[in-house]
């Protein structure tokens, strides 16, 4: 098992089994932390998960600045992946949960305290990642701007002679749990 199989599990487990509508995987921010995996479901609720494959690995986890402090941390739930018997339930820090992979199985071992962990410092932290991110989206997308990207349905309508392609839903029906109240 590899540390990029860990993180693509993960991602996939974030989106599937754990419904969220947003999910990031290696992206740095000026806080120092990068998680490994970080995903965002409705009413911005955040879960980090960090991928271990060794005991080392999970030991020196301990030392990072966010660890010690784990106001300054992201992740409303913080959860560790691993392989299947490398973290005790007794060596989770306080709140966290494990998903444990076996095979190409991956299972929630431990479920994550419902109680956020997540300070103001932390929310800060994740709109730093977000904000980080979007903005090498738009560096991608030069010259158009990311308004412009997200509008491209308006575009296809205009191509189309007034109306959408058939299959193509419009923004106002798409569904977008970061939109509803």
């Amino acid at each position: 098992m590899t540390h990029q199989q860990l993180v693509r599990m993960s991602e996939r487990w974030l989106r599937t089994r754990y419904r969220c509508g947003i999910v990031l995987s290696e992206q740095s921010c000026a806080s120092g932390e990068t998680p490994d995996v970080i995903g965002w479901k409705g009413k911005c609720r955040s879960i980090l998960v960090e991928c271990k494959i060794s005991r080392t690995d999970f030991l020196a986890d301990r030392e990072k600045p966010f660890r010690r402090d784990p106001a300054q941390g992201m992740g409303a739930e913080r959860i560790y992946c691993a392989p299947q018997g490398l973290i005790k339930a007794a060596e989770l820090p306080k709140g966290w949960g494990l998903l444990e992979c076996k095979g190409r199985e991956i299972t929630l071992a431990v479920k994550p305290s419902r109680v956020s962990q997540r300070t103001e410092a932390g929310f800060m932290w994740e709109m730093n990642l977000l904000l980080a991110s979007l903005r090498r989206v738009e560096v991608r997308i030069e010259p158009q701007t990311i308004t412009d990207f997200l509008k491209w349905k308006n575009r296809l309508v205009e191509y189309n002679g007034g109306r959408l392609p058939e299959g193509i839903v419009s923004p106002e029906a798409e569904a977008n749990p970061h939109l509803s109240a």
